[in-house]
């Protein structure tokens, strides 16, 4: 019996990404302890070699499988990002790097913009490759393309915001966000609608507003995949006099400065 050519596709593309997960796993043991092992000297001349790979990656054809390749991407992101004791010596330099394949493999990849302007902003210092990628993505976005696409404009936002100083672009990013949230009918989007109405108002008011910077933290602090951002962001909202708490339950409650 003949079988389809497309199911051939995708068992070999499944086959493969099986296969590089597998001979991945060997080494993870040696990861955790290459800060111990190698000297500062080995890791740069690792990371100078990983710049080289991924140089390639942007390159190389997908062959129509550009949503397997952002993922396999992304997850090689994750081992670096989360690599502390490595990116304690090397920085985090490669994030833009990362961030530019999944994005223009698969612009869509709504929890990666999280991970990746995080890592690109607060960690690699470079706000202005966030800015700049997320803009491209949003190019191939809707408001409901991917579900609660919101979330990116308000990423976006906060990078303007707190790590560029354009407060005008933030405004007009939490305004577009509002507008994108409020199509929705729920709960969460319709506060998220309300939230970004309520920063750019901030704004508007008042370019240098601590309440719309405690505004653009708290969205760090609810949508941070990692606990340092999370405590980094608390940190910055008790610096400009907000307060957090935190419930048993772990639901987040910030109550704003007295002052703006």
């Amino acid at each position: 019996m003949k079988i389809n050519q497309s199911v051939w596709a995708s068992f070999l593309a499944l086959s493969c990404t099986v296969v590089v997960g597998a001979l991945q796993l060997p080494q993870l043991h040696y990861l955790q302890h290459k800060a111990e092992n190698l000297s500062p000297a080995t890791l740069n001349q690792e990371v100078a070699a990983e710049k080289l790979r991924l140089q390639l990656l942007k390159k190389t054809p997908a062959f129509g499988f550009d949503n397997l390749l952002a993922n396999w991407v992304f997850l090689n992101f994750l081992q670096y990002f989360g690599d502390d004791d490595v990116r304690a010596i090397t920085g985090y330099q490669l994030s833009p790097d990362y961030f530019e394949i999944v994005i223009n493999r698969d612009p869509r990849f709504k929890d990666a913009y999280y991970f990746l302007s995080t890592s690109c902003s607060l960690y690699a210092g470079m706000p202005d490759q966030s800015v700049k990628l997320i803009t491209l993505g949003l190019k191939s976005l809707s408001p409901q393309v991917p579900d609660k696409s919101y979330y990116i404009l308000r990423q976006k936002g906060v990078d303007e915001l707190l790590f560029l100083g354009d407060n005008q672009a933030a405004k007009q990013s939490f305004d577009k966000a509002a507008e994108w949230a409020s199509i929705y009918q729920d709960e969460e989007s319709q506060f998220v609608a309300a939230l970004s109405r309520q920063t750019a108002k901030f704004l508007a008011g008042n370019p240098n507003s601590k309440f719309a910077q405690v505004n653009a933290w708290t969205s760090v602090l609810t949508t941070a995949r990692d606990k340092r951002s999370r405590q980094n962001a608390i940190n910055r909202i008790e610096s400009l006099g907000g307060k957090v708490l935190i419930s048993p339950e772990g639901k987040v409650q910030v109550k704003m400065p007295p002052k703006d």
